[in-house]
């Protein structure tokens, strides 16, 4: 059974309070979480959050730890059965990776509200490295208007772990805020402007890992399990 939203869905600014504290509950108490720069997040007025993706807490994390209520962007494949209900119930977004319109024009209806909406720009677990980054943040903030402040995740999964590995109990783990990617006046076609801020998010979060990992002491994982299975 898979958890749908109707046509045409646009979820409201603020989630649902009780995911945050989930997420909260999660970062604190059962992992050790910390967090970065916190204060380089706005406090008001749409704003879209891009993290690295390597671990399956990163979306609670994300979620739970940042400094506002938050719609994070979720392949649908994962709206399905117990844990899409609960992604449902959160107010989470699913997208279709293979268009992907539904999606990005609720995640617009967020921002326009001056809402927040996390995202994963590469859209899948890996490395985390951010070596590739799909044109979905940069979209969401070129047409709301919107900073993108980029997130770096470390230590969410190590060398070795499967993608689907559930860290154990107090596993230390850190969340930096980056400082946040202008797009209001960048020249050009919005189709311009889209490209241009690709590349400014993808430096900018390339920039903030190299960061977090040094001030953390904590790594990237080293493989890419989806990568390596396939090319096996």
């Amino acid at each position: 059974m898979s958890a749908t939203r109707p046509s045409g869905w646009v979820p409201p600014a603020a989630g649902p309070a009780w995911s945050r504290w989930v997420g909260r509950f999660l970062g604190r108490v059962v992992w050790d979480a910390h967090v970065l720069d916190i204060e380089r997040v706005p406090a008001d007025g749409p704003v879209v959050l891009a993290a690295n993706h390597t671990g399956v807490i990163d979306g609670p994390l994300l979620i739970g730890l940042a400094p506002r209520p938050l719609h994070v962007m979720v392949k649908q494949e994962m709206f399905r059965g117990p844990i899409g209900l609960v992604l449902t119930a959160a107010g989470q977004i699913p997208v279709d990776r293979s268009s992907g319109r539904a999606g990005l024009a609720a995640g617009l209806g967020v921002l326009r509200r001056g809402g927040a909406v996390g995202i994963f720009p590469e859209g899948n677990r890996g490395t985390g490295a951010v070596s590739d980054v799909r044109a979905g943040a940069a979209w969401l903030a070129v047409n709301a208007g919107a900073p993108v402040v980029p997130v770096a995740i470390v230590g969410s999964r190590r060398t070795g772990e499967s993608l689907a590995h559930v860290p154990a109990v107090r596993r230390r783990v850190v969340l930096g805020f980056g400082e946040p990617v202008l797009v209001a006046d960048l020249p050009g076609s919005r189709r311009e402007q889209v490209a241009a801020t690709i590349e400014a998010v993808q430096a900018a979060m390339v920039a903030l890992l190299d960061e977090t990992q040094a001030r953390s002491g904590l790594s990237l994982p080293m493989d890419d399990p989806r990568r390596d299975s396939v090319d096996r």
